[in-house]
């Protein structure tokens, strides 16, 4: 069986947050969603996000919340198979609410773009050149 990744993330208004993955073209699995959580398929089989609203998310750590609009406390990656594939997704984002993340990173075997989620969490989607991977 493969590995699985689930990146749990808090989120202030849950129906939002899912309209708004939903807008970024993701599925929402509804054997896992409920009124405190909805389970974002980012690659099925492999790749998962929960939005979790912050007084439950709150019960899985003894730790307190940052404050996401001015923290940063994880960068979420995702890979693209092009820059355009990059561009599309990131504007798409954008035009959703999202806010611009950091700089774009252009240099030569490798392209991205960030941006900060509803709740201030950052996502990263970038694109490498095959060759300079495998190379």
């Amino acid at each position: 069986m493969p590995k699985m990744i689930f990146v749990n993330l808090p989120v202030k208004d849950l129906d939002r947050a899912k309209d708004f993955f939903t807008k970024l073209g993701y599925e929402i699995n509804p054997q896992f969603t409920d009124q405190n959580a909805a389970c974002v398929v980012i690659a099925d089989g492999s790749i998962y996000t929960m939005l979790l609203v912050e007084p439950f998310f709150q019960g899985f750590s003894k730790r307190d919340l940052p404050d996401y609009s001015t923290t940063t406390g994880s960068i979420i990656a995702l890979s693209a198979d092009s820059r355009e594939e990059v561009d599309a997704y990131v504007e798409r984002a954008l035009a959703n609410g999202a806010t611009e993340g950091h700089s774009n990173i252009d240099e030569g075997p490798m392209y991205g773009r960030s941006f900060h989620d509803l709740d201030g969490h950052l996502w990263e989607y970038t694109w490498m050149d095959p060759a300079a991977i495998e190379g």
